[in-house]
């Protein structure tokens, strides 16, 4: 009886347990884990197929996504129609697959979208031939070729300038909406039209390049005509979204860049260094310095310079001048500064500053900065600033030698006009009140100051034009001074002409130094518009009157590729090629008396022919006068002497009073 319930007892403690044990496996979560070994027929792709084809792949990378920078930051109740303009853009270019615009915790766009579309590698562009760009400077006897620029049939004509008539190359009526403008290097021609820019060269004057800028009114070329710059200064765009500002590349026809004018309207805006690799502006208190080919700022920041008024580059080197205004007791400082090492390479303090304006010497040697100082400052209601007891320095840095010294001349007239001789060491003033206006010229040497070589007193004159070739010197007296002109030699100051062209508006050497042209431009008065060729003496080769006549620009030419040494030595045996020079001219001299003589000989002819085809003419209409006339012949005078009738007329010619004594 005792083990029939221990049993009994036994069976239920068994109940109970596994009962236990399992309310303890409902509470575990089910395990689906597959065993071990196991292998699963179906794919991923079958399972998660449309996932799959978002799965990141390698070549999702940057080429495929373009990202828009400087979007508007707008919110959600205008992002629709951000995202249809965006679009409407874009899509010229190609498909877009998806747009995101990223947002700030505002919900605010943060300025920036992201296009991701397919890459597709760009096509290489097919090769565009654009001639021999530098074929003028193949011509034989090195003839220079010049502009005109006329307003009537808003005409652009290309003449050379060959011995003994200029040739016309090429006229074209309605080239250009405006003016026209050569290149620094002389490779192209730039004309204006409404909705851009294009350059034109090689020996047909094709077109080489366009450049869509609407409205575009300024253009500057860099020193090695690598990149342009153009400016659209009255845009209608309501929309803000027209560009004003932008640096092309001249061979590809690119945009590198566009920029906000800012503030300083001055042209140029930018400065370009001598060797295309950087270009600066200025704005206030700032100076900014841009390095090609990336057009981001050197060392991504802009120069910090209180008070920074005006700067310039040397055209030899990477060295820029600035000058920085006074400010109460500190006084103004012109600065010469390397680039791209930043360092300050030589400084000057100046005290009582109205003004300053810097002039390089064109080989880089020298640097004026001709400083404008008072006496005595008035400052008056409105921040207006007068001054009093004007005086006038000429700053000389001599940038070649150690440490750069500086010499200073002063001069107490008024100051109005200066100009460096382009190869040599002379500079030219002109000073004074008139009429007692002055004309001096300083010689700078090494490690010594400037010296006085010669002053003109009493001259009409407002401009100094130097010769390319230096030397030699045009005193000009332009606009209300009438036009006179002196030619001037500075070997021995001897003034080789003196004479005038009547209302001259413009004085332009040729590239080479050998002639001058003064003109009368329609754009500064109506009447007698043309324009004279001289010699680099003084001497009219010719006067040319066009109707409308507007502006001359001669060709440029690049620098030579002979060095100093090997111009020098050409300059001191000149005499031994002088001969093949004077016999090559005698040869076409004589050769264009032939072609005259013959030219009048073939009118004669003509001529002649002519007059003895009207003679018979008028020999077998004789018979018919006669009828005509009574059978009068009035063919001579004493035919019909009844109705001739004499006439005496006395002119008064001149009246002498001789008194007898």
């Amino acid at each position: 009886m005792a083990k029939k319930k221990d049993s009994e007892k036994a069976s239920q403690n068994s109940d109970s347990n596994k009962q236990e044990k399992n309310e303890t496996n409902d509470d575990d979560e089910p395990n689906f884990s597959d065993p071990e070994g196991y292998v699963d027929s179906i794919t991923d792709e079958e399972l998660l197929g449309d996932i799959l084809k978002q799965k990141p792949k390698e070549t999702d990378g940057v080429e495929s996504v373009v990202v828009v920078d400087g979007v508007p930051q707008v919110g959600p109740e205008r992002l629709e129609k951000l995202s249809s303009v965006i679009s409407k853009i874009f899509r010229k270019v190609g498909p877009i697959v998806n747009e995101y615009y990223p947002k700030n915790e505002n919900g605010l766009t943060k300025g920036y979208e992201a296009i991701p579309d397919e890459w597709e590698a760009p096509e290489p562009q097919p090769y565009k031939e654009q001639g021999n760009l530098h074929y003028h400077l193949l011509e034989p006897d090195a003839f220079d070729q010049y502009c005109l620029i006329i307003a009537k049939d808003s005409t652009v004509q290309i003449w050379l300038n060959s011995s003994p008539e200029p040739i016309k190359l090429e006229d074209r009526v309605r080239w250009s909406e405006a003016y026209v403008n050569w290149s620094p290097l002389g490779s192209y021609i730039a004309t204006y039209h409404k909705k851009g820019l294009a350059l034109w060269g090689g020996p047909t004057f094709q077109q080489i390049m366009r450049f869509t800028h609407i409205g575009v009114q300024f253009i500057d070329f860099s020193p090695l005509e690598k990149y342009l710059v153009t400016y659209s200064p009255q845009v209608d765009d309501p929309q803000g979204d027209q560009k004003k500002l932008i640096i092309w590349d001249v061979r590809t026809g690119l945009e590198k860049r566009d920029f906000s004018p800012g503030g300083l309207n001055i042209w140029p805006i930018f400065r370009w260094s001598h060797d295309d690799k950087y270009f600066a502006r200025i704005s206030t208190d700032m100076l900014s310095v841009y390095e090609t080919p990336s057009f981001g700022l050197l060392d991504k920041k802009s120069i910090k310079i209180t008070g920074i008024r005006d700067f310039s580059w040397s055209p030899t080197d990477n060295v820029l001048a600035y000058w920085v205004a006074e400010d109460k007791d500190v006084p103004a400082r012109v600065t010469l500064l390397e680039i791209p090492s930043r360092n300050e390479t030589r400084a000057k303090n100046l005290f009582n500053v109205a003004d300053c304006k810097m002039h390089w010497q064109k080989s880089g040697d020298y640097l004026c900065v001709n400083v404008n100082r008072y006496s005595k400052i008035i400052r008056r209601e409105k921040n207006e600033i007068k001054y009093s007891g004007m005086y006038y320095n000429f700053e000389i840095f001599h940038m070649r030698e150690k440490q750069i010294p500086v010499d200073s001349v002063e001069i107490k007239e008024p100051i109005h006009a200066f100009a460096w001789e382009p190869v040599g060491s002379k500079f030219a003033i002109i000073h004074g009140d008139t009429p007692n206006i002055s004309v001096s010229f300083y010689g700078v040497k090494t490690g010594q100051a400037p010296s006085l070589l010669k002053r003109f007193e009493k001259k009409s004159c407002n401009s100094l034009f130097w010769s390319p070739a230096g030397q030699f010197i045009v005193l000009a007296g332009l606009r209300n001074l009438g036009g006179s002109l002196e030619f001037v030699d500075t070997n021995d100051f001897v003034i080789m002409n003196a004479t005038d062209h009547f209302a001259a508006s413009e004085v332009e050497w040729d590239p080479t130094g050998r002639y001058v042209v003064t003109a009368v431009s329609y754009w500064k008065t109506k009447i007698d518009t043309g324009y004279w060729i001289w010699s680099f003496q003084g001497k009219i080769l010719k006067r040319i009157n066009i109707e409308m006549f507007c502006s001359l620009l001669w060709r440029p030419r690049p620098n030579s590729l002979l060095s100093i040494k090997q111009q020098a030595e050409i300059k001191k045996n000149l005499k031994k090629y002088s001969s093949q020079f004077e016999s090559k001219d005698r040869l076409r001299m004589s050769k264009a008396s032939k072609e005259l003589i013959e030219k009048r000989k073939k009118l004669m002819k003509e001529f002649a022919e002519y007059r003895n085809k009207r003679v018979e003419q008028w020999q077998e209409q004789k018979k018919r006068r006669l009828e005509l006339r009574n059978h009068i012949d009035t063919d001579e005078l004493d035919s019909d002497t009844k109705n001739v009738e004499e006439e005496v007329v006395e002119f008064f010619i001149k009246e002498e009073i001789s008194v007898i004594d």
